[in-house]
């Protein structure tokens, strides 16, 4: 039998400010990364010291946090909320920051910049907080996935092209989506929402089986819709199936009346 430890405990970092001066004896070697999780809320607490290492009461500040990407983007901005608000030992400058599921729901797997200040409640000023006392003011999170890895992505379309024959009316038909059949079981479910304005017709849904998409390739239709025109919401479709590729096509010029599809596997 294996028997494997498991920890429930406070995502704790100390950072440091610069109340009266830097001494020189003590100086951290690093500061940790933090790691924080996709798919739901994470709670960090931070406590605040000064560069003797003593907690420094933090009711007299309104504590912020901000995450940028390597494009200097910011990702996330959170208000803190203080912990030690009694001034007791055990939490005299704790504040927390929760950075909730839905704050990493567009954020991809990777390495964040943050950064934490305090702005004074009484004259509204801004003052920076140190990770180390080599005066470092940035640290680095790393958005980890391995715990709920998260929907699919989805896949946009938005563009038509004509295809007009002698023997019959103009279609028009979409780029083709690989259906990512090396991933789905024999029922693999595949999700469509329609988003008209105006639109007037029908659309189809096809698919194929072929590896490779040829002008010989044979389509099947999976389904079809008909809008009236008069529709206000998007329009989802689900079908099961394991296809190469998927594509869609109208009986009626969609430019600037179907918005996008949007579409997950």
């Amino acid at each position: 039998m294996q028997l494997v430890s498991r920890y429930l405990v406070n995502n704790r970092v100390d950072v440091i400010a610069n109340e009266a001066g830097f001494v020189t004896e003590y100086k951290p070697v690093y500061q940790r990364q933090l790691k924080i999780y996709k798919g739901i809320d994470n709670n960090v607490q931070f406590r605040l010291l000064n560069a003797d290492q003593k907690p420094i009461n933090v009711a007299s500040y309104t504590p912020k946090f901000v995450a940028f990407d390597e494009n200097m983007r910011m990702v996330v901005e959170k208000t803190g909320t203080n912990v030690g608000l009694d001034d007791s030992s055990a939490t005299r400058g704790l504040f927390q920051i929760t950075i909730s599921e839905n704050d990493l729901l567009n954020v991809k797997t990777q390495y964040l910049t943050y950064n934490i200040y305090l702005v004074d409640n009484a004259t509204n000023a801004k003052v920076l907080t140190y990770s180390n006392s080599y005066f470092d003011g940035c640290g680095t999170i790393y958005v980890d996935s391995c715990q709920w890895p998260g929907p699919s992505p989805t896949f946009s379309i938005s563009t038509f092209v004509e295809q007009t024959s002698l023997e019959s009316a103009s279609v028009w038909y979409s780029e083709t989506l690989d259906a990512q059949p090396a991933i789905n079981g024999n029922e693999a479910l595949h999700t469509v929402a329609i988003y008209t304005d105006g639109y007037k017709g029908n659309l189809f849904i096809q698919a194929t089986l072929d590896n490779q998409v040829t002008d010989g390739t044979a389509w099947a239709d999976i389904d079809t819709v008909t809008f009236t025109g008069g529709e206000t919401m998007p329009y989802p479709v689900n079908f099961n199936g394991v296809f190469s590729h998927i594509r869609f096509k109208t009986d009626k010029d969609p430019a600037d009346k179907i918005t996008k599809i949007l579409v997950r596997n």
